[in-house]
């Protein structure tokens, strides 16, 4: 089983829509958490080490990753899906847009 954490900024709304997306998938395991301290589950040392890849959905937070577990991360693969905040939960075109780019990254 590979473990995939989905990392967005409050735990809302894309990074719980890849966690739905993939954890039905045959062969991983998903988990989500958000950056944010408002987030609905924010991302801990735990959930960096279950992880064997990380996606996050925007270039900040990668960075905020770096700069919060540093030391922890400096040999995670963290995939940038340059996804921006503008969709609902489970949206059709999040949905589109996700498997696309997380599947083109793990095929």
């Amino acid at each position: 089983m590979t473990n995939l954490l989905f990392i967005c900024s409050r735990n809302q709304w894309r990074s719980p829509t890849a966690e739905a997306l993939w954890r039905q998938r045959p062969g991983f395991n998903a988990r989500s958490a958000g950056t944010s301290p408002n987030a609905k589950k924010t991302v801990n040392t735990a959930d960096l080490q279950w992880a064997d890849l990380i996606f996050v959905m925007e270039k900040k937070h990668k960075n905020r990753l770096k700069a919060e577990f540093g030391r922890m991360v400096q040999f995670k693969t963290i995939h940038v899906l340059d996804i921006p905040d503008d969709y609902r939960f489970m949206d059709q075109e999040l949905i589109d847009e996700l498997e696309a780019r997380v599947g083109a990254l793990l095929s």
